[in-house]
């Protein structure tokens, strides 16, 4: 069965959860109180999802604080603010900055990472539940030559230890039930902005390399796994931070190699705006995968037409043909803890959006 209507994975997180969080973390609120706020928002995330028609759903990641934190809460070993400096951006120029985590010791598993995610959404849904997770490329972007160096003196040391972790995280999500994991990698599409590569190679690190062996980690980490009937997404975007984006650039760079070497089932792509390009490079997409099209922005409260996405899905079907596509939103709502700049009703609509044309695009 195609999906033809997905969801990338985070939703807003209710102002009750964000006041719950900060009690939490003051020593106000106990952890079995501030659990049952927890199950309370991810209920509603659900909800959310199903009675908008949605496919696929997922827990809303509201347990998270970001869409990588949960790799640094089950794994010890990252400092999670002595990285490199990211900054995001809009289209007014507003601008805010951060430090991405980096390694800084030997990794060592401390819990798994989803498995409360999966458990909990698997018995409160019957709708195809999917799991998300860091890809390989985004785990190597907290590997730093100086930082990082005493703990993993190659950047190809640390990414073993991450395939061995995320290989066991997704034997314990097969156990669970899993069907459909989704890999999240925003630093591939880093890799195809001009000025965020210089930065990579300032750093003695080299961008082409680095996307090689990336994908065949990525391959490593899903290797034999599709055999047992799982599935596998693999999620590219330019960065989503409060409504604010890092990279830009179409994906003809890395196309090439992504789209004909991974072998991901299906490719979750963002495509709401000039940023991402044009449908093109979608001809390197292999005849049995599926590209989930990104056409609806989760930055901006504007509610795009059913005419506007129906036309561009027929345009991309130039390049992959219509019964190997779906649609989404284009990123999760909340990647990052605040949330973006849109409003729980735009977004419940914007998700109504996706699953009716789906299902007018796709009525057979």
């Amino acid at each position: 069965m195609i999906y033809r209507s997905d969801v990338v994975g985070s939703l807003l997180r209710p102002e009750y959860l964000k006041e719950a969080r900060q009690q939490f973390d003051a020593g106000t609120l106990s952890p079995a109180e501030f659990k049952r706020i927890e199950d309370r928002a991810v209920d509603e995330a659900i909800r959310i999802q199903e009675e908008a028609g949605l496919d696929v759903v997922t827990d809303g990641e509201q347990r998270r604080l970001t869409f990588f934190g949960q790799l640094l809460e089950a794994f010890e070993g990252f400092d999670r603010s002595g990285g490199v400096l990211v900054t995001f951006r809009d289209e007014e120029g507003r601008e805010m900055s951060f430090r991405r985590p980096a390694v800084a010791s030997k990794l060592r598993w401390r819990r798994n990472m989803c498995a409360e995610e999966f458990t909990y959404l698997r018995a409160r849904t019957t709708r195809p539940g999917k799991v998300t997770m860091p890809s390989t490329e985004q785990a190597a972007a907290y590997w730093d030559p100086e930082r990082s160096a005493d703990a993993y003196p190659t950047l190809e040391r640390y990414l073993a230890d991450v395939v061995d972790l995320l290989r066991a995280e997704i034997e314990e999500l097969y156990r669970l039930g899993c069907t459909y994991v989704q890999f999240d990698a925003p630093q591939y599409a880093a890799l195809l902005d001009p000025q965020i590569r210089e930065s990579y190679r300032q750093r003695g690190l080299d961008p082409d390399r680095m996307i090689d062996l990336a994908i065949e980690l990525d391959n490593a980490v899903i290797e034999g796994f599709d055999r047992r009937g799982m599935v596998f997404g693999l999620h590219i975007c330019r960065g989503n931070n409060e409504s604010m984006f890092y990279a830009s650039g179409g994906y003809e760079p890395i196309a090439e190699k992504i789209f004909r070497k991974a072998r991901f089932h299906r490719f979750l792509l963002e495509y709401d705006d000039e940023r991402s390009g044009g449908f093109e490079p979608l001809r390197y997409i292999p005849d049995d995968r599926v590209v989930v099209l990104g056409l609806v922005s989760t930055k901006r409260m504007r509610l795009e037409t059913e005419e506007e996405l129906v036309r561009r899905i027929n345009e991309a079907s130039r390049y992959v043909a219509l019964e190997r596509l779906a649609i989404s939103p284009q990123c999760g709502f909340a990647s990052t803890w605040p949330g973006n700049r849109v409003t729980p009703e735009v977004q419940r609509q914007k998700l109504e959006l996706v699953a009716r044309v789906a299902r007018t695009v796709w009525s057979d």
